[in-house]
C-alpha cells in the first residue's frame, strides 16, 4: 500500500517556476520523472517510493509548466512539445546534474526522448512508460494542422471545472479521460490538482491553453529520425491496454530506436500507478537496472 511508504518532499525548481516531488535520500544519485499530458509530478506516488527504496536513488518527478503545482506558460505563448524540454533542462542545471536517468510516462516520454536525441550528454537512460516518440502530423496535414490550432488559440479560454468536493473531481477524471483510467490510479493526480474555490469547492489548477490543439507537430519522419539517434539505452514498458501494441506506427518507432528493451505487463496507460500492476512495473525496471 502507498502508506507504507514516506511522504515525498515537495520541492522548487528553476527558481520557483517548477515544483516537484522528491522520493528517497537526499545525497542519493538522481533520476528525474516526467509525467504524462494533464498529468502531475503525483503520477509517481505509488511507483516512485518503490525504485528509491529498492535501487537506492533518489527520483524528483517534476510538475511540467502548466501542470500540477508549476507556473503557467507566460501570457501569448503556446504548449509546444518542445518547450518542456526547457523544463528538463532547467531542473538539471538547478540540480547540478550533467546527466540523468529520465523515467518517463506517455507525453513526458515524448519530451525524454526529444532530449535524449538532441542533448545526448545530458541523458543517462531512458525508461519510457507506455510513450515512445511523440504525437506527428503527415507533412501534407501541416496547413489543416496550423489552421485548426490558430483558431483554438483564438477563442477565449473556458473558466477551470469546479466540482463540490474531490471525489466529484475524481469521478470526473475517470468519466472523462483520454485513456481508460480507475478511481483508484486518477485519485492522486486529481487530488495533486486541485485548489479550493471561494464557495467551498474545487477547481482544477490545470492552464486551460493545454485542451487546445498544437500549432505544429512533427512529421512522421522527423520523429523516426529523433528516435534513431538516441545513444543511450531505452527500457520502454507497455501496458497490455496502453497506447503503443502492436499498431504500426508504435512498431516503426521501437524498430528506429537503436538500443531498446521492450516488455508488455499486465494494465493500462497509466500502469505505473495502478495499484494492481505498480509492483510488476517496479519489478522490471530494478531487474534491468542491476543486469
Amino acid at each position: 500500500m502507498l502508506s507504507a511508504f514516506p511522504d515525498p518532499s515537495p520541492l522548487t525548481l528553476a527558481h520557483g517556476r517548477l515544483a516537484a516531488l522528491s522520493w528517497g535520500k537526499i545525497d542519493a544519485p538522481v533520476w528525474l520523472a516526467l509525467h504524462g499530458w494533464l498529468d502531475n509530478a503525483a503520477s509517481f506516488s505509488r511507483l516512485a517510493p518503490r525504485l528509491a527504496s529498492q535501487l537506492g536513488i533518489r527520483i524528483i518527478a517534476l510538475d511540467l509548466r502548466g501542470h500540477g503545482l508549476s507556473q503557467p506558460a507566460p501570457g501569448g505563448s503556446d504548449y509546444a512539445l518542445w518547450d518542456y524540454c526547457h523544463d528538463l533542462l532547467d531542473a538539471l542545471d538547478e540540480l547540478e546534474l550533467e546527466r540523468a536517468c529520465l523515467l518517463a510516462h506517455s507525453m513526458g516520454a515524448a519530451v525524454a526522448c526529444l532530449t535524449a536525441s538532441a542533448m545526448p550528454e545530458r541523458v543517462e537512460r531512458l525508461i519510457l512508460i507506455d510513450g515512445l516518440g511523440a504525437l506527428n502530423t503527415p507533412a501534407c496535414e501541416t496547413p489543416q494542422q496550423l489552421r485548426k490550432g490558430l483558431q483554438a488559440h483564438r477563442r477565449p479560454l473556458s473558466r477551470s471545472p469546479r466540482y463540490p468536493d474531490s471525489a466529484t473531481a475524481v469521478a470526473a477524471r475517470v468519466a472523462g479521460g483520454v485513456t481508460p483510467i480507475g478511481q483508484a490510479t486518477a485519485a492522486p493526480l486529481v487530488e495533486r490538482n486541485l485548489e479550493p474555490c471561494g464557495d467551498g469547492g474545487v477547481r482544477l489548477r490545470t492552464d486551460g491553453r493545454l485542451l487546445k490543439p498544437s500549432l505544429v507537430r512533427f512529421s512522421p519522419e522527423q520523429v523516426l529520425g529523433i528516435l534513431a539517434s538516441i545513444e543511450c539505452p531505452v527500457l520502454l514498458v507497455e501496458g497490455e491496454e496502453g497506447i503503443l501494441g502492436e499498431r504500426p506506427w508504435a512498431q516503426q518507432a521501437r524498430q528506429a530506436v537503436p538500443q531498446l528493451t521492450r516488455y508488455v505487463l499486465g494494465g493500462g496507460h497509466h500502469l505505473h500507478l495502478e495499484p494492481g500492476s505498480v509492483d510488476k512495473v517496479a519489478a522490471v525496471i530494478v531487474a534491468e537496472r542491476n543486469v
